[in-house]
């Protein structure tokens, strides 16, 4: 018996085979639930922005309250400047006019929040003052105490306008 060859041809084709459609399982949502869920979204994202525009009302109150309570500042910096010019002028030459104007200027200062650093005997505070100089301790200045003031210095309310130029006594 002869048997037979039998060829099978091979046909490929590049397209996919289809698979077999399943039927999609689509849950059917109830529309007032779906409202619900987005109303409840829409209450939160309303909630949170109200909160930040809360905070940004009271940032920006407390940043305006600032700005008006040492919004002179500027001014008085300048002015204390002037009053410095006036105090080397009456040093070189007393004259009455200088003084009056002086004692006028130095009394608006202080009216709008401007007073001088004290210093000379106390204590060094480098919030307040710079050290320009330290000379050893003693027995009438011990250590970290001020010995002297080359040059003054003032504050506006509870800041510094400019920080007073002292000689410290200090063991190094």
């Amino acid at each position: 018996m002869d048997e037979e060859e039998v060829v099978v041809e091979e046909t490929s084709t590049d397209v996919p085979v289809e698979e077999e459609a399943l039927p999609e399982v689509v849950e059917e949502v109830d529309p007032l639930v779906e409202a619900l869920q987005r109303a409840e979204a829409a209450e939160k994202e309303i909630s949170y922005r109200d909160a930040e525009i809360q905070n940004v009302r009271k940032r920006l109150m407390s940043e305006k309250a600032v700005a008006i309570q040492y919004g002179g500042m500027g001014i008085a910096r300048k002015m204390l400047t002037v009053l410095g010019d006036i105090d080397r002028a009456l040093a070189v030459n007393e004259d009455e006019g200088l003084t009056l104007i002086r004692t006028k200027m130095w009394s608006e200062l202080t009216s709008d929040g401007v007073s001088k650093i004290e210093t000379k005997g106390g204590k060094f505070d480098p919030t307040k003052m710079e050290a320009i100089t330290t000379l050893p301790p003693s027995d009438d200045y011990p250590a970290n105490t001020v010995i002297d003031e080359l040059e003054a210095g003032y504050m506006y309310k509870d800041r510094v306008l400019t920080p007073a130029r002292v000689v410290v006594a200090s063991d190094q």
